[in-house]
């Protein structure tokens, strides 16, 4: 079992940077940020690009894995992301992991002034994005002409330091995303459900674990050979309020063949409200439980 942490990017680099070097030197296996140009009611306040923070988070660490959680197609086109992510995979030394995901509506889909796209045409969009993406990773100029995308000789050289190109963690509940997450991923992510209890979320988690194995089987892949991750913190209890329901949590998804759960660094209010006490307390604790998790 792998355990990660996220890292909310609403925090001056004089403050975040300690995060940072403390997820690295706590033993986390990888450190993830969200990539929205806001979210949800955080975007009245303090919020800073992903890709910058995790470059800067690439210098001040220097083992764990830095993730995008998760990258999309609401505001990046692949022929400039590919090309930040070359320079991440680069700058952290063959540390990055792509995490990618269609995107939903809210304000990263309003603020360009785009009109509101069906849950379909996202996952037509995130399909061609996949693609192309893919392609110009993987070769030195790739012209393109799709339904979303056009792309004319765009280059990559010298390409990423993990070959053939950073690991992709596709993030899917629903049954086209998690064909998609089949077909083009190294890993598959997860929130789960909405759910009223703890018990019905878990649940509901295994219920979509059978589904994407269902759909790694009818892309003639086994499940066992993808990565599969779990974000602990849509269950209706936050996994960093005690060491007890962390331990629990992880036990848990370990149980329903994940290999990797996801965690929150907690904040002093509102979304993944908690005590850092805790989270240091957890952190003492990884290798025991990575020792009876595996």
């Amino acid at each position: 079992m792998r355990i990660g942490i996220v890292i909310l990017p609403d925090q001056r680099w004089a403050e975040a940077s300690r995060r940072w070097r403390l997820a690295d030197e706590w033993g986390f296996d990888h450190a993830w940020t969200y990539d929205h140009l806001g979210w949800r009611d955080l975007i009245d306040g303090p919020w800073f690009d992903a890709v910058p923070t995790l470059t800067a988070a690439a210098t001040v660490t220097s083992r764990i894995r830095l993730g995008t959680y998760v990258a999309t197609p609401n505001f990046r086109h692949p022929v400039r992301f590919a090309r930040e992510a070359t320079a991440l995979d680069d700058i952290s030394g063959g540390r990055l992991i792509l995490g990618l995901g269609a995107g939903g509506t809210g304000f990263d889909s309003a603020v360009l002034g785009d009109p509101e796209m069906t849950p379909r045409a996202r996952v037509d969009r995130f399909s061609e994005f996949l693609q192309l993406f893919d392609t110009i990773l993987r070769h030195p100029a790739t012209t393109w002409s799709g339904e979303w995308y056009s792309a004319i000789d765009a280059r990559s050289i010298p390409g990423p330091v993990q070959q053939p190109r950073p690991p992709f963690v596709v993030a899917a509940n629903g049954p086209r995303a998690m064909r998609l997450a089949a077909h083009h991923g190294d890993g598959w992510v997860t929130t789960g459900p909405q759910a009223d209890t703890a018990g019905q979320w878990w649940e509901a988690v295994a219920g979509i674990r059978d589904r994407f194995e269902a759909a790694c089987e009818a892309a003639g892949r086994q499940p066992e050979s993808m990565d599969r991750y779990l974000n602990l913190d849509t269950s209706p209890i936050f996994s960093m309020s005690s060491v007890e329901a962390f331990t629990d949590a992880v036990g848990r998804a370990a149980e329903l063949g994940f290999t990797d759960v996801i965690t929150h660094w907690p904040r002093k209010s509102s979304w993944y409200e908690g005590d850092e006490k805790v989270l240091e307390a957890v952190a003492a604790e990884l290798p025991r439980l990575r020792g009876v998790f595996g």
